[in-house]
């Protein structure tokens, strides 16, 4: 079947079911979030010193909260910057 367009191909995408990945729960183990543990918290900020969302972490919504606060409270009392650093 020909699409909208004379030029668009021909969709073969239907009937096809996708197949999601499970992810990981990276705190699966670990029941409190520490905010003193620095090397555990840099795994959920990026380069420039932004949270990662909850869909690059595997967190779920109540565990991207609790990480979210503890980020917060680590850079309020200095452990960790609130920017990345300068590379230019």
């Amino acid at each position: 079947m020909i699409g909208i367009f004379p030029l668009q191909p021909e969709s073969n995408t239907k009937g096809k079911q996708r197949v999601y990945k499970k992810r990981t729960n990276p705190i699966k183990g670990q029941k409190v979030v520490d905010y003193m543990d620095i090397k555990f918290l840099y795994r959920f900020i990026n380069d420039q010193g932004k949270i990662l969302p909850a869909r690059i972490t595997g967190l779920s919504a109540y565990q991207q909260r609790r990480m979210k606060r503890a980020i917060k409270y680590a850079r309020q009392i200095a452990l960790i910057p609130f920017v990345g650093q300068d590379l230019s």
